[in-house]
């Protein structure tokens, strides 16, 4: 984790040691994976105790966003904290940028995790423990720790089928196709009642290979960059804004080893997924580390990347930050280098 960006903005600073005279809305998922009611209960009492603290819990899919646009608005806090999983995190983070980027302006944002994989919280270097991290959160707060990150922005191509989809900010990864298709089946077992658990997600990475034969073997994905030829034919296609990309159990995992909040955005493409090359890059994505990720003539890796497209023959499934939001032919992609104050 970097170090301390710039002091925490916010209102005078009391004594060494002491929380600043903050306003903070807690947003809080009360359906979150990993938290009880009585856990936030602490957690709120916690923050409460040195902070001019509103809570607020989402009662519905974009309450979040909406949440945290009006506090941006109408300059009613100083910090977001954002209670739950990483769709919660990206909820709030939607809601703080409606109005574009403005990291010097708009309130910080600190994120006390609660889901079941938590990869954004995480990657900033926090604990996985709710209750730990609202410890390591206030210590922040104390110290006036922060950290100006870069993000993702999706949005719909323009001259496409898909050029009125709103844009979308993201905070660590995206997604177009074989990966995307594995989340939408997570969300459709987790309506059907199923925790969001890894082994569960591993199923579905099976089920998903097993029914996608010729989307894996005959790639439709093409990646589109100013000033370079398209790169065609890929089968699966991972935009990373930071790194690992994701998480099995405690293992980190990543797909693009450079990837950083401090850069644009990074690409894994993978040209064709037989069985034999699907088990190696598996394998080797399980191996990985922060200096090596997946690799074989089959694989595209780009780094630190502004702007591109990824555009596909047929409709894929593409995901934002873990959410499946359906079906698109074409997604440009821009990383944003300097988007948004974080506590750390």
């Amino acid at each position: 984790m970097a170090g301390p960006d710039r002091a925490l903005a916010g209102g005078p600073r009391g004594p060494v040691g002491t929380l600043p005279c903050m306003r903070a809305l807690l947003v809080v998922n009360p359906v979150a994976t990993t938290t009880s009611p009585r856990t936030r209960d602490v957690i709120t009492r916690a923050l409460a105790n040195g902070l001019d603290l509103e809570v607020m819990e989402t009662r519905y899919r974009g309450h979040g966003k909406e949440l945290a646009r009006r506090a941006a608005e109408e300059k009613s806090a100083d910090l977001v904290i954002a209670l739950g999983g990483d769709g919660t995190v990206n909820e709030v983070v939607n809601g703080l940028l409606h109005r574009g980027p403005d990291p010097e302006h708009l309130p910080g944002l600190a994120v006390v995790p609660g889901g079941s994989t938590n990869v954004f919280a995480r990657a900033l270097g926090l604990p996985n423990e709710p209750v730990e991290a609202t410890g390591a959160l206030l210590d922040a707060l104390r110290a006036g720790r922060t950290r100006t990150i870069g993000l993702g922005l999706a949005s719909g191509t323009p001259g496409t089928l898909d050029a009125e989809v709103p844009a979308r900010w993201f905070t660590f990864c995206a997604g177009l196709g074989f990966d995307a298709g594995v989340v939408g089946r997570v969300e459709a077992q987790r309506e059907r009642g199923k925790r969001s658990t890894h082994p569960l997600y591993v199923r579905q990475v099976v089920r998903q290979f097993l029914a996608d034969h010729h989307g894996r073997t005959h790639g439709t994905i093409a990646l589109k960059r100013p000033g370079h030829p398209a790169i065609e034919g890929l089968a699966l296609s991972i935009v990373c804004n930071t790194s690992p990309w994701s998480f099995l159990g405690n293992r980190p995992l990543y797909a693009a080893p450079g990837a950083s909040f401090d850069t644009a955005l990074d690409v894994l493409g993978i040209t064709k997924l037989s069985v034999g090359g699907a088990a190696r890059y598996a394998a080797q994505l399980v191996r990985s580390t922060p200096q090596r990720g997946p690799r074989g003539r089959n694989v595209v890796s780009l780094h630190d990347e502004t702007e591109f497209t990824l555009q596909s023959q047929a409709p894929l499934p593409f995901q934002l930050d873990g959410d499946h939001l359906g079906l698109r032919t074409s997604v440009t992609f821009t990383g944003e280098r300097r988007a948004l104050r974080v506590i750390v």
